[in-house]
């Protein structure tokens, strides 16, 4: 692809440095996707990460070793029924992506069972290209939010500049600094939940990195709070408020938001819903979409 060499290099010196629509499946234009589409991955998820058997994977299996449940074609043969198997940790995974990424733009459409050689570096890309993907997530729904206006100049270029490094070409991706880049857009993405949450007068609750497993917030008023990274696991918030929430990674898997108002909860991502127990009486952003376990 013309000029990535370029791009790449740039993003390593400091790509925040340099001189819409509501949230959805894709960037403006349609430019580039950030939703999952197996179809035209070559199942990265369900070779590169390590499982381990626990309350989310049934089995063990180790980093680089194909899932047993992984078929010829890349499809999993137990997806209409992960749950119901014991592999809760893959219903609630997403690339954002990344995968169809790796799979047909930075290998063009060289699978790692027809190309054995391009396997491990194609395993190695996979989880800098997610991480990529999971930004630019984050950074489209900073720019819808009116209240961020201030920094909305900030965030396009953080966006610009990481879609850039999309398009470099393996081996440059793999030497990209994502612990800096994701510090960066991380202090954008902050203070843009901090000008959102501002709406809500008054002191608002700060639970952020917080362990809030197993606690009782059923028809608590949390908005505006800052959940960020917060531990969640089996927290009870049915009825809770939850209005300008900065939910930024939140672990919520087995949390019940059952009756809860998530309806302008900022940064939930599908794969939080995926992972918690709601109903019909949950209140979602209109980007989301309600479980189908919900109804079970």
């Amino acid at each position: 692809m013309a000029g990535r060499d370029q791009p790449a290099r740039a993003a390593r010196r400091s790509p925040l440095s340099q001189e819409r629509q509501p949230p959805g499946p894709a960037l403006r234009g349609g430019q580039q996707v950030l939703r999952a589409d197996c179809g035209r991955c070559f199942g990265l998820c369900c070779v590169v990460p390590a499982f381990s058997a626990s309350a989310d994977f049934a089995i063990d299996k180790p980093a680089g070793q194909p899932c047993p449940h992984l078929q010829p074609d890349f499809r999993c043969g137990i997806h209409r029924d992960l749950i119901g198997q014991g592999f809760r940790g893959c219903a609630a995974y997403d690339c954002f992506g990344a995968g169809q990424q790796v799979s047909q733009i930075t290998f063009g459409g060289r699978d790692w069972r027809q190309d054995p050689r391009s396997a491990r570096q194609m395993f190695e890309v996979f989880p800098v290209m997610r991480q990529l993907h999971e930004l630019l997530w984050y950074l489209t729904v900073a720019l819808a939010l009116r209240q961020a206006r201030a920094v909305h100049g900030e965030l396009r270029l953080a966006l610009e500049a990481t879609q850039a490094m999309t398009a470099s070409p393996a081996g440059d991706l793999l030497e990209l600094d994502m612990g800096k880049h994701r510090a960066q857009v991380n202090a954008l993405l902050l203070r843009a939940s901090e000008l959102a949450r501002a709406q809500v007068p008054g002191r608002k609750p700060d639970y952020r990195g917080a362990d809030l497993t197993g606690a009782h917030l059923a028809g608590a008023d949390l908005r505006g709070a800052n959940l960020r990274g917060s531990r969640l696991i089996g927290a009870d918030l049915g009825r809770a408020d939850l209005r300008l929430a900065d939910l930024t990674g939140a672990d919520l898997r087995g949390a019940s938001l059952r009756g809860a108002d998530l309806a302008t909860g900022l940064f939930l991502t599908q794969s939080q819903l995926d992972a918690a127990q709601g109903d019909a009486a949950t209140r979602l952003p209109a980007s989301l979409t309600r479980p189908v376990s919900w109804s079970s």
